[in-house]
C-alpha cells in the first residue's frame, strides 16, 4: 500500500475546561506522537481544553507548534504561551483557511461547536474539490459513533453520496489514526456532485 507522510497535522478540539480526564490524556497522547514521528502541530492557538492537552504533548516531547488565531481570540489568557510560532489572522474564516492550507493532514478530536464547524467545512472542501487532504476523526471513547451514524443516515436518505464517506476516516487511538492518514488515499468518481445536469 502506497503511503504519504503527513508531516503537518491540522487539529480542531474542543478548548472547554473541565473535559474528561481520559480524553485530555488521549489528547496529549496524540501530541506526544506528532512530536515523535517529527510532524508539526497546526491548531487554534488555545491553551486550554483538549487544544491545550494536544499543544503540551507536542512542546513536552520537544515537538513544532504552530498556532492560528484570529484578532478577536487574540487574548493573552487564551493563547498558549509557549507556541513555537503564532499567526494572527484578521477573522474566523480567514483563521479556518489558514490552518487548511498549511495542513497535510487535519484531525478531529472531541469538541463543541466549533470543532463541529471546523471538522464539516473541511469535509465539505473536500467535497467539492478545493482539497483532497485526510480528514481523521479520534474516536475517542466513541465520541464520533453518533456523527458516523449520522452520515451513514444522510447516505441512506441520498442527502450525501455513498462515495464521500470516503472524505473521512476514523480510528480510536492516535498511532493508528495517524497511521492512516498516511495511507489515505481520495475516494474516486467525486465529481458526481458538481457534474449533475
Amino acid at each position: 500500500m502506497k503511503t504519504t507522510f503527513r508531516k503537518n497535522i491540522t487539529v480542531f478540539a474542543g478548548s472547554a475546561d473541565g473535559l474528561p480526564e481520559t480524553h485530555m490524556q488521549i489528547a496529549w497522547q496524540l501530541g506526544e506522537a506528532l512530536a515523535r514521528q517529527n510532524r508539526t502541530l497546526i491548531y487554534g492557538a488555545g491553551s486550554t481544553g483538549l487544544m491545550g492537552a494536544v499543544a503540551n504533548g507536542v512542546l513536552e516531547n520537544y515537538g513544532e507548534v504552530i498556532g492560528v488565531v484570529n484578532d478577536a481570540l487574540n487574548l493573552e489568557h487564551l493563547i498558549h504561551a509557549t507556541l513555537t510560532k503564532l499567526e494572527t489572522v484578521r477573522d474566523i474564516q480567514t483563521r479556518q483557511k489558514r490552518m487548511l492550507e498549511l495542513a497535510d493532514g487535519i484531525i478531529a478530536l472531541p469538541g463543541g461547536y466549533g470543532t463541529y464547524y471546523e471538522t464539516v467545512e473541511a469535509l465539505t472542501w473536500a467535497q467539492i474539490g478545493l482539497h483532497t487532504k485526510p480528514v481523521g476523526l479520534l474516536n475517542i471513547e466513541g465520541y464520533f459513533d453518533p456523527f458516523v451514524r449520522m452520515v451513514e443516515h444522510s447516505i441512506a436518505l441520498g442527502y450525501i453520496y455513498p462515495e464521500h464517506r470516503g472524505l473521512f476516516i476514523v480510528a480510536d487511538t492516535p498511532i493508528d489514526l495517524l497511521q492512516k492518514l498516511d495511507e489515505f488515499t481520495p475516494p474516486q468518481n467525486m465529481n458526481r456532485w458538481l457534474d449533475r445536469t
